[in-house]
């Protein structure tokens, strides 16, 4: 690990120095040019309807559509013109994708399918129990409920939160369930 930390070091310094000596043999009215940025209108027929025409445009032609008015807009923006401007607010802010309203009809829609999984999970619920064995399971009498109470005192389970009755919650079962 040090060695490929000085390896690196000593490339980044051979690069810097190698920079930094371009740069000053570099002429001085090199450094003062000014960056202009010229770039032609978008044509109208392009941005025409651009709000109806957007969501059936193909990706390709949408981000190269976005890119020229980006570029357009990196401008003056006293430049650009009124079609330019609605289209780029529109491709930015318009309600369109995810921006895009909801159908009227949803609502109602998610509360029927909501309203029918809940029933369908009621009639499953009442199906299995309708088929399912009557006879509870043995350890579901109150008689077995206290004698793992007894079993759990002797061997001193919970010792401070251990209160009498606390896990029995069944009523008495049939006399004759142990035999």
């Amino acid at each position: 690990m040090l060695r490929s930390s000085i390896v690196r070091a000593s490339r980044t310094s051979a690069s810097f120095l190698q920079a930094n000596a371009s740069r000053q043999a570099a002429p001085l009215a090199c450094s003062q040019q000014t960056q202009i940025r010229q770039s032609h209108a978008i044509s109208n027929p392009t941005l025409a309807n651009i709000e109806k025409r957007w969501e059936d445009m193909p990706p390709q032609e949408q981000a190269d559509l976005w890119m020229s008015l980006r570029d357009r807009m990196k401008a003056d923006w006293k430049e650009l013109t009124l079609q330019e401007k609605k289209a780029a607010y529109y491709i930015a802010f318009g309600p369109h994708g995810p921006r895009r309203p909801a159908p009227p009809d949803e609502g109602r829609k998610v509360f029927f399918i909501t309203a029918g999984v809940i029933g369908a999970s009621l009639a499953l619920f009442a199906v299995i129990r309708m088929f399912a064995n009557p006879a509870r399971p043995r350890t579901m009498t109150k008689e077995w409920q206290e004698a793992t109470e007894e079993y759990m005192k002797a061997q001193g389970t919970e010792p401070i939160t251990f209160k009498k009755g606390m896990m029995v919650q069944s009523k008495p079962g049939p006399k004759d369930q142990f035999d």
